[in-house]
């Protein structure tokens, strides 16, 4: 009974440590494209991963915002969940997301967004 009690804590102490592994974030260097909204407008490559500083301007839907870089605006698609624990965004602050071009035939290009933080 002993035996079996120990064999389960220490498989439940490293679930917990893997676990925290998971959340680690590398910040080192990456295969995104900075790109400017207008250079992505211009000739939009789908799935072409991009870094891009600038601002949501306003909210258009539960998941789609105006960006803008100073260039040009370009819609972003930011899933709920991509907000967590980043603060109180509005139109004056400062932004850099990172994600993909998405390209359709019945539409302008967006940015599905896959990290959204607050830059000074």
């Amino acid at each position: 009974m002993k035996t079996n009690f120990s064999i389960a804590a220490a498989s439940l102490v490293a679930v917990f440590a893997l676990g925290s592994v998971a959340h680690a974030q590398y910040s080192g260097p990456s295969h995104t494209t900075a790109a400017s909204v207008e250079e992505i407008l211009k000739n939009p490559v789908d799935d072409q991963e991009v870094q891009l500083k600038g601002h949501l301007l306003r909210k258009l839907s539960a998941k789609t915002y105006v960006f803008s870089d100073g260039t040009a605006e370009i819609v972003a698609e930011i899933k709920p969940k991509r907000f967590e624990g980043v603060g109180e965004i509005n139109d004056k602050t400062k932004v850099e997301i990172i994600g993909e071009v998405d390209t359709s035939l019945y539409r302008a290009p967006e940015i599905e967004v896959d990290s959204i933080r607050i830059i000074q």
